[in-house]
């Protein structure tokens, strides 16, 4: 049996970890289980899978919920590295989503568990710091999201010198059809229509401005070891193929299935294995459609492959920026260009740090987001 901890359990790739757990609940025993504040699901989980531990980042959540049962709970924000540090278990989901899941991966990195990995910020910040811990330590790092479980299916068996590129693919999110003007003046309710997917909020902005794909270039990068010159992204509405590897000969070899995320979850935690899945079997008499991204709708694409360049703390500081302007849109206190318009000053006005070590990469994070404080209230 694998023994897991799930850090974000209650969110969207959470829940849906627990349902393939469901399905093969011979296989699985769940050791620990981290949330932010949803104490309620929380309670449900704990109650049906027993798990040893629990961690609640919410502090006064926690303590509420302290009184209701037995297990042991960590709190605060350090909750989850706790979790990640205990002996119990052998394989690390990581679901949350923040710039804190990186703390909490490097954790278990020196536990040397197992990651399983759906925590984009932890490879888009510190992906060298993170890549170079999981080799000394032989730990594997399992992509969970269905863009890089693909890229990892294609390369499987092959030699990764011979690629010519990683085809990454993208829905387009919310606002593919939406002329310029369009999306500048897009409402939240707008951004958050996904067509394809069910996400959490913040990654539906994200996908609506395509930085969730420029997010997932940088991770790619990293996960299979190739420069960003050989990393493509190509709009797919259709969301059927969900990436693809284009080898010397000009072969292209790609991964389809109808989109359900339980799908690469369970495979990030069967492999090498492969398990019957309750996905729905594929359509052949669907089309599918492929384009080119306008980096003129959607610049945040364009700040990400910046970014993926120059390496160093600049992708941290995308990051943290873009998550606190993803906070201000959702609350109505922006347009959705101004999260773009904030990113590039901010990264302009950073000066940049090679090769960083976790201590730069963390003052580049909180300086960003004091930079990107004084550039939005300058408004």
């Amino acid at each position: 049996m694998k023994k897991l901890a799930i850090l974000g359990s209650t969110g969207n790739v959470g829940t849906q970890v627990l349902d393939v757990v469901d399905k093969y609940p011979d296989k699985f025993e769940i050791i620990a289980l981290g949330a932010n504040g949803n104490i309620e699901l929380l309670k449900q989980q704990i109650e049906k899978y027993k798990p040893l531990f629990v961690g609640v980042a919410d502090e006064k959540k926690a303590k509420e919920l302290e009184g209701q049962i037995t297990v042991p709970i960590f709190f605060g924000e350090k909750a989850n590295i706790q979790i990640a540090q205990l002996e119990e278990y052998d394989t690390l989901i990581n679901a949350v989503v923040s710039l804190a899941g990186i703390d909490a991966t490097l954790a278990a990195i020196e536990k040397k568990k197992n990651v399983a990995l759906a925590n984009k910020e932890t490879l888009v910040s510190a992906g060298e710091i993170v890549m170079r811990k999981a080799k000394e330590n032989g730990v594997k790092i399992m992509p969970i999201d269905s863009e890089h479980s693909a890229l990892f299916q294609c390369l499987n068996g092959e030699d990764i010198k011979t690629v010519h590129q990683l085809i990454v693919t993208c829905s387009g999110g919310a606002l593919r059809d939406k002329t310029k003007e369009e999306i500048e003046s897009a409402s939240v309710e707008e951004a958050l229509g996904h067509k394809t997917w069910s996400m959490g909020k913040k990654i539906t902005i994200d996908s609506a401005t395509l930085m969730n794909k420029g997010f997932e270039v940088i991770e790619a990068m990293w996960l299979y070891d190739m420069p960003i010159e050989k990393i493509k992204v190509v709009i797919h509405p259709e969301s059927i193929i969900h990436s693809m590897v284009e080898y010397s000969d000009a072969s292209i070899i790609a991964q389809l299935s109808d989109p359900d995320m339980r799908l690469p979850i369970q495979y990030a935690l069967s492999y090498p294995e492969r398990w019957e899945a309750p996905i729905k079997r594929f359509n052949f008499s669907k089309n599918l459609s492929f384009k080119e991204p306008d980096l003129e709708r959607f610049p945040c694409l364009g700040l990400a492959f910046w970014a993926a360049k120059e390496l160093g703390t600049l992708p941290a500081v995308m990051n943290a920026t873009n998550d606190f302007m993803v906070g201000k849109f959702l609350d109505g206190e922006c347009k959705i260009l101004d999260i773009y318009e904030t990113i590039r000053k901010v990264m302009e006005n950073h000066k940049n740090v090679k090769n960083p070590e976790l201590e730069d990469i963390k003052k580049a994070i909180f300086w960003a987001r004091e930079e990107a404080k004084n550039i939005f209230n300058q408004k």
